[in-house]
This record gives structure tokens, C-alpha cells and sequence, in this order.
């Protein structure tokens, strides 16, 4: 029994619309895998630490410059007041590039009830964050408080001894922000 003229008509409309959505698919799937590539590239290009830069500093770890030493200044800042209690534990170190050292930050829950916070840390002079490299921080993961739980968060970093021998001061300065939205998902 012959098929009927509509049906011969319909497949070769099928089979382009199968093939257009086969290679959305495919160009979707290539642009998820290009994303971190490009996402990286946009952090080193506006100078936020990436995990790529772990590597760097543990390789900066051994070339420490003795003789040189820069001031490193820490800055605790809250966008709005009375959510938590946010302060570095020294406010400025000398260092030497090269040489690991680790310091700390206070944050205490003021906000009543179970919350979510996240530090998002900028180096100034801004050109200069590529030569300071955090090997362990509190700002890589968002930071779950118990109601009125305060508690020491570590960094760890490195002065990469590549700073230019103009700069000897930097800033590592913090902004605490709550993120109620991730306190709810438990």
C-alpha cells in the first residue's frame, strides 16, 4: 500500500528540523565546555583570583626574597550595617615575597537566625592582584553561621617576588555579604 502523498511530503521537513536540533545540541554541549576556558580568561583579565593561580604560588613558594619586604594591609568591609561582626585579626604584615604566610579574618552572626555569607576579596593597587596569590581562603566557598557563631577564617598567601620593586604596599581588602538565599537550601 502506497503512502499517502502528505506523509513522502512531511519527511524531509522532519529530517532538516531533526538536524538543525541535533547541531543546537551539539553547539550547545561545545559552548558549556568553552565557558570555563572563557571564564578564566575574564578573571585573569580583571584580576580575580582563579584556581589557576594555585599552581603559580606554590611554584612562587620557592623564591623567597629575604632582603625584601612589602606591607601587606588587610581591610574587612560590611555592605550593609548590623548583619555581622567583620574584622580582620592584624590590620597590616610585613612580608617577603616569596615566603607563605597566613593570617586570619573574625566574622560573627549578629543577624538572629542561620545564615549564608560570602567574602569577595579585591587587591589594591588593582594591577597588582596578579602578583598576590591566596593558596587557601575563606573567600573560596560561601561560609554557613549558626545563629550568633563567630569564628576565625584563615588565608594563606604569597607576594609573588615578580612585584614590581616600585610597589611595597598592597591591600587585601574583603566585603562580607550575606546570601539569605543559601541559607534556606540546607
Amino acid at each position: 500500500m502506497p503512502e499517502p502523498e502528505h506523509t513522502t511530503e512531511r519527511k524531509p521537513a522532519h529530517r532538516a528540523l531533526v538536524l538543525r536540533l541535533c547541531a543546537f545540541a551539539l553547539g550547545s554541549f561545545a559552548f558549556g565546555f568553552a565557558m570555563v576556558p572563557l571564564y578564566n580568561a575574564f578573571c585573569r583579565l580583571v584580576g580575580v583570583d582563579d584556581r589557576a593561580a594555585l599552581t603559580t604560588a606554590a611554584a612562587v613558594r620557592e623564591a623567597p626574597q629575604p632582603a625584601r619586604t612589602v606591607t601587606v594591609e588587610f581591610v574587612a568591609n560590611l555592605p550593609t550595617n548590623g548583619s555581622f561582626e567583620f574584622r580582620p585579626a592584624v590590620t597590616s604584615m610585613r612580608v617577603h615575597p616569596g615566603k607563605l604566610y597566613e593570617t586570619s579574618f573574625y566574622a560573627r552572626n549578629l543577624t538572629g537566625h542561620d545564615t549564608v555569607a560570602q567574602a569577595v576579596p579585591s587587591i589594591a593597587p588593582g594591577r597588582m592582584a596578579a602578583y598576590f596569590h591566596k593558596t587557601e581562603c575563606f573567600c573560596f566557598t560561601p561560609q554557613r553561621f549558626h545563629k550568633d557563631e563567630g569564628r576565625d577564617m584563615t588565608v594563606r598567601f604569597i607576594v609573588d617576588p615578580a612585584l614590581p620593586s616600585d610597589t611595597d604596599r598592597l591591600t587585601l581588602a574583603y566585603v562580607f555579604y550575606r546570601q539569605p538565599q543559601l541559607a534556606n537550601n540546607r
